[in-house]
């Protein structure tokens, strides 16, 4: 079967992991049919130079052009895929969903790649990209949302030696409530095989698609990281009630008109207390991030779908972090996050928090 499939964030996290598992998928994807949507000034930057070098297309485009250029940028693409991850271009998707419409794209799957979170207030990305999606079922675009849980990645704690920093993002030191509620975890290298897998089978079309590799909760993260490195773990745990005052600290400066700016220090704080926070109080507290809440939500998941499916463990992935075999994700933004948990720690100890 020959597709053309085109991708709008190519070269990002999930961009990246998507051309990987279309590559590698034993469909035989022929690579030029790979479409790299990337802004013009991006064209021949050093991730769409590797991407051509693999046989990958690049093309010029912009989320944001006029809708007949839209249109006729995405006349031959049968697949369009959205990997964006500003909150700013979420909502951009609409005209993109229309332009994809006109152009006969034959299937629409927009930027969802979040754990599994009810709409309706529970998480402000959540429902930002409802309003995305209620759109594409508006004008009968064929479409599938697929939420992909949370990356082993950023699952793991901190050791306290100090040996797994180079691959941490973030220093991850905090447990939620108890810690105990199981959530779907996935490892990264993984969802753009779950998506080449989706493409391909129309049991996925207008549908929700739950992907997850193995259900661990903090807990079991802890245990199996101090079985790995012989370290103990010091076990800080952060209440329901702290998170939801830190959610409501900082929701209505984030929702005020102007908005703020999300790198300035105050607007890392301020954007980490609501959407961080909000992700702890539905996957760490709630349990929403599990199969059988994507169930009752009306999803599939890809146990039900590929149960013969070989996927990375999550016990072999953080045997791999611990000896030194890890990658760091989201590099750009390291130094950003850092800043924030210790914002964080220094506000708390203003508060006399632990």
């Amino acid at each position: 079967m020959t597709l053309k499939i085109g991708i709008v964030g190519a070269t990002g996290q999930t961009g990246s992991s998507i051309v990987n598992g279309l590559l590698s998928h034993p469909f035989n994807i022929t690579p030029s049919n790979i479409i790299s949507l990337t802004r013009p000034t991006s064209v021949s930057n050093a991730a769409n130079t590797k991407l051509s070098s693999r046989g990958v297309s690049i093309r010029a485009f912009s989320i944001t052009d006029p809708h007949a250029t839209l249109v006729s940028s995405l006349a031959d693409i049968d697949i369009l895929i959205c990997c964006i991850s500003g909150t700013d271009e979420t909502l951009q998707q609409i005209p993109l969903a229309d332009a994809a419409k006109e152009a006969g794209v034959k299937r629409f799957i927009p930027s969802a790649w979040l754990p599994v979170i009810p709409p309706g207030g529970i998480h402000i990305l959540r429902d930002l990209k409802e309003q995305v999606y209620a759109h594409i079922k508006s004008i009968a675009l064929p479409y599938t949302i697929v939420d992909v849980g949370w990356w082993y990645q950023i699952s793991y704690p901190k050791l306290p030696s100090g040996k797994v920093d180079y691959c941490l993002t973030m220093p991850a030191d905090e447990i939620f409530g108890t810690g105990a509620p199981p959530s779907g975890l996935t490892d990264l290298r993984d969802v753009g095989r779950y998506v080449a897998r989706i493409i391909f089978d129309e049991r996925t079309i207008n549908k929700y698609v739950f992907c997850y590799n193995e259900l661990r909760s903090q807990l079991d993260s802890y245990a199996i990281m101090e079985r790995l490195s012989g370290e103990t773990i010091p076990r800080h745990h952060v209440s329901r009630e702290e998170l939801e005052a830190d959610v409501a600290e900082a929701l209505p400066v984030l929702q005020q008109r102007g908005g703020v700016d999300h790198w300035s220090p105050e607007g890392l704080v301020v954007t980490y207390k609501v959407v961080a926070r909000q992700y702890a109080l539905s996957w760490g507290i709630r349990g929403d991030n599990s199969p059988e809440r994507a169930r009752e939500l009306g999803y599939v998941t890809s146990k039900e779908l590929w149960p013969e499916m070989e996927v990375v463990g999550y016990e072999d992935f953080l045997r791999d972090v611990v000896e030194g075999r890890g990658e760091m994700v989201y590099e750009d933004r390291r130094e950003g996050l850092m800043k924030v948990a210790e914002m964080m720690k220094q506000r708390k100890a203003a508060k006399g928090l632990k």
